[in-house]
């Protein structure tokens, strides 16, 4: 992504943001004077949790402030992912908000005091409802359109807002036409709910913080991107390093002919990085290479003989890098192992019965890790 792309993504979460803050602003002064006024906890605690959603925003638009900050000396990789940050303090300010509104509730259950509803208060509600819907799908719809995770966040809890509201309303006109209150049990409930999208916020934010698999999808696109550069034969160990939503650094080995010179590599390298680069906006800053056996046929035989034993083990997903040196007696390759318990005993058992089949070589070998499909 160029820093023109950067600045207009910046610019658009910055927009969103200010209107959400301007939006839930109002609708908190609505609702605190008509929960004031109708005495009702639930409409209260749906205007606090209005400035608990104006502050989120506040946070994402420091969060994309700082993130958007150009990478320096002390930082290379730059500030991205200051925004993953800035969507688990939006979290944890959403979990705040549903634990005091469940204490309130509770309070309201133990000490209950009978709300007095008129139609104004209805109609506030309801246009709040509609509104905090709309904000919330803005938001998402925002948020996946420009990969910032801060502002689904907000539009996610939006949209939990708009069913507190809805709920609230609900609340009331049972009330209206039965004289039954059940507002405190329907906050307490709602709270519950705020909580548990909260932890689940909350939990998504701190798997991308520690690194999550990439997508199948697209790893399978790198990886045929790489390999439509002539004389590329395969891709593998493709890892990726996430910077922030912006920024994604990777490295990945390829495997060409044995008979290509230094020169021929570094262009097909270059190429490589640059196509991956305009395709798909990842920065390739590694490229190891596996070399090919293109002297002699026998190599074809002992290579599906031995990746046959190897896949004989379905803990051992891929063979690759394959190559025989037939002067030296040298086998070298990788296996990629599953993630499972002992895949170093499996490795280890695995590279045993393939020297027994070619006790005459020297077997060196690599252990992968599946880091990508």
């Amino acid at each position: 992504m160029s820093r023109n792309d950067r600045e207009n993504r910046g610019k658009v979460i910055i927009r969103t943001s200010i209107i959400g803050i301007i939006t839930n602003v109002l609708l908190a002064g609505f609702k605190l004077v008509v929960g004031l006024i109708s005495g009702s906890i639930a409409i209260v605690l749906d205007a606090v949790n209005n400035l608990s959603d104006a502050l989120s925003s506040v946070i994402t638009i420091i969060g994309t402030a700082l993130a958007g900050k150009a990478p320096d000396k002390k930082h290379p990789y730059g500030y991205g992912r200051i925004e993953y940050l800035s969507a688990m303090v939006i979290s944890i300010i959403v979990m705040y908000a549903g634990v005091t509104s469940l204490i309130e509730s509770v309070k309201s259950i133990l000490h209950p005091e009978a709300a007095n509803y008129t139609t104004v208060t209805l109609i506030i509600v309801a246009v709040a409802v509609v509104v905090k819907l709309l904000l919330g799908q803005f938001f998402i719809n925002t948020g996946k359109n420009v990969s910032s995770d801060s502002l689904v966040a907000s539009g996610t809890d939006a949209r939990f807002d708009s069913i507190i509201s809805a709920a609230t309303l609900v609340a009331a006109i049972i009330f209206l036409v039965t004289g039954l209150s059940i507002e405190a049990y329907l906050a307490a409930i709602i709270a519950i709910v705020m909580i548990k999208s909260a932890l689940e916020m909350l939990r998504d934010t701190i798997s991308e913080i520690l690194g999550e698999r990439i997508d199948s999808a697209l790893s399978t696109e790198v990886k045929n991107t790489i390999k439509s550069v002539e004389g590329v034969q395969g891709a593998y160990d493709l890892i990726f390093s996430d910077y922030g939503p912006d920024r994604v650094l990777a490295s990945v080995h390829i495997e060409i002919p044995d008979t290509f010179t230094a020169d021929k590599i570094d262009e097909i390298t270059r190429q490589i990085q640059e196509k991956v680069y305009t395709e798909h906006n990842i920065s390739l800053i590694s490229i190891g290479i596996y070399s090919i056996n293109t002297k002699d046929e026998d190599t074809i035989a002992m290579r599906t003989a031995i990746s046959k034993a190897a896949t004989a083990h379905k803990e051992v997903l891929q063979m690759h890098g394959f190559f025989v040196d037939f002067v030296r007696k040298v086998i070298r390759f990788d296996l990629v192992i599953d993630f499972v318990p002992g895949n170093h005993d499996i490795f280890k058992e695995t590279i045993k019965e393939i020297q027994s089949m070619y006790p005459e070589y020297q077997i060196v070998a690599n252990m992968d890790v599946s880091y990508s499909d």
